[in-house]
């Protein structure tokens, strides 16, 4: 298990040498950070969930109201901001939660917490096929959402094999260019406390687990650590594989698909489903060679209006 002093130091020389501005060097030696949850040792209790909250709160959307008419009307509003204390599935205010199932398995009950969170896939399609590039993966496996260039179009969370992501309208560049036609505000999600890991810290999940549900470290001593256990409890794994491999890296004393069939699944809570590697598929791959030039210029042009915006409302004020 990663002690929280190696983190932090290791984190410490990480972020002494940046790649670009904004961007983290991996955890050790060029590689991925992964966690790994322990699912036998998760007693629900939710002090995950508070300390995200808190922890994110200064990042949470401020929508304008009232909002702008959109043109063509199929584009819905999706507003969250009178509901921001739910916490039972994923919001643009909310971007961790438990699930639980509850059932029988081998003439034995069982109760299993699940913490639900975006999985930080190791080849996201959020951030291949984003044609914008508001949805990018850092060096050290993380995968955010620029909330800065982000126009709330949505493709991240139809191409997320768990549809992840989450719309809040009224915030955004999208009310600085055409608020009719641009887009419908800004995606959310877990950014896995990218800016407390460039400060040496734990991620707030992490940190606030009375249980230590949560071990974090490089994805090759996780998937080892994650065997060891499974084979400890005779459990099973998820994460290692699905969409061709995640940061997130489950362990559970039942199977994955026992699990899937016991927890409330829909809009903000998604499944357990085992799922194929959807990068692989060749209309995606192509999509992906296709649109990156036009996303990195795309991004590039829209942080250039963004901060030119910025600029002329402070002479303003």
């Amino acid at each position: 298990m990663v002690s929280r002093r190696k983190f932090i130091q290791s984190m410490l020389v990480a972020g002494s040498s940046l790649m670009l501005p904004g961007t983290i060097q991996a955890y050790e030696q060029g590689e991925e950070i992964a966690t790994l949850l322990d699912l036998s040792k998760c007693v629900g209790c939710g002090a995950c969930v508070d300390a995200c909250k808190e922890a994110n709160a200064h990042k949470f959307p401020r929508p304008k109201k009232p909002f702008p008419k959109m043109y063509p009307k199929r584009v819905k509003v999706s507003d969250w901001s009178d509901k921001q204390d739910v916490d039972d599935r994923l919001t643009p205010y909310n971007w961790l939660f438990i699930q639980t199932a509850s059932g029988v398995w081998k003439g034995e009950e069982f109760e299993i917490n699940i913490p639900r969170r975006c999985l930080h896939c190791v080849n996201p399609p959020c951030a291949n096929l984003c044609p914008w590039g508001a949805c990018s993966k850092q060096e050290n496996g993380i995968v955010r959402i620029n909330s800065d260039i982000c126009l709330g179009g949505a493709k991240c969370k139809k191409v997320c094999p768990w549809h992840i992501p989450e719309r809040q309208t009224g915030v955004g560049l999208y009310l600085k260019l055409l608020p009719s036609y641009a887009g419908n505000g800004v995606m959310y999600k877990c950014d896995r406390c990218y800016d407390r890991i460039a400060q040496g810290k734990l991620p707030a999940c992490i940190e606030a687990c009375p249980e230590g549900v949560q071990t974090i470290g490089p994805r090759s001593e996780i998937i080892a650590k994650a065997h060891k256990l499974a084979k400890k409890m005779k459990g099973y794994i998820y994460g290692e594989k699905e969409n061709g491999g995640t940061n997130t890296i489950y362990v559970s004393p039942v199977p994955f698909e026992i699990l899937n069939k016991f927890i409330e699944k829909g809009p903000g809570r998604p499944h357990l489903n085992q799922v194929s590697y959807s990068m692989a598929k060749e209309e995606n791959l192509g999509f992906a060679v296709l649109t990156a030039p036009v996303a990195g210029f795309a991004a590039g042009i829209l942080t250039v209006l963004n901060k030119v915006k910025q600029r002329k409302d402070h002479e303003l004020e």
